[in-house]
């Protein structure tokens, strides 16, 4: 069951994928492109983030609107990872496999957007409040 961002699958991968971003950035003469760093970095971490945030918000209508924008920031860094190899800051297999890495994430969050829209669970926000019992608030 899930009951915090942190046991979303998702969440984990986006956060693995900021840590290897971060690992790449940290490499001279990469480092040394402070604009691109970042970017990049600064996308990277939007992923994991919204995801987050949006679990937090407790609707699936603001759960969905935040998950699309970690989505739009994981293709944000597939584009920058391209950029980076064009400045011949990665190779050739490391541009494949973050490119690999940032599609699959792409894809899980299409398809959770997509469970998340068709589930009849609106979120815990719209459950029915407990009935709390206050023994001294006579009236």
């Amino acid at each position: 069951m899930i009951k915090k961002f942190e046991d979303l699958g998702v969440w984990q991968e986006a956060r693995e994928l900021c840590k290897e971003i971060y690992m790449h950035i940290s490499k001279t003469p990469f480092s040394n492109d402070y604009a691109l760093v970042n970017q990049i970095n600064r996308s990277s971490g939007s992923i994991m983030d919204n995801i987050a945030e949006g679990f937090e918000r407790s609707g699936n209508r603001e759960f969905i609107q935040f998950l699309t924008i970690s989505k739009a920031s994981c293709a944000e860094v597939k584009s920058q990872v391209y950029r980076a190899f064009d400045r011949q800051y990665l190779s050739e297999s490391e541009v494949e496999k973050l490119s690999a890495k940032t599609q699959s994430l792409i894809n899980q969050l299409g398809g959770f957007i997509h469970y998340l829209k068709q589930s009849e669970f609106k979120g815990t926000k719209f459950k029915e409040p407990d009935l709390v019992y206050f023994p001294n608030n006579e009236s």
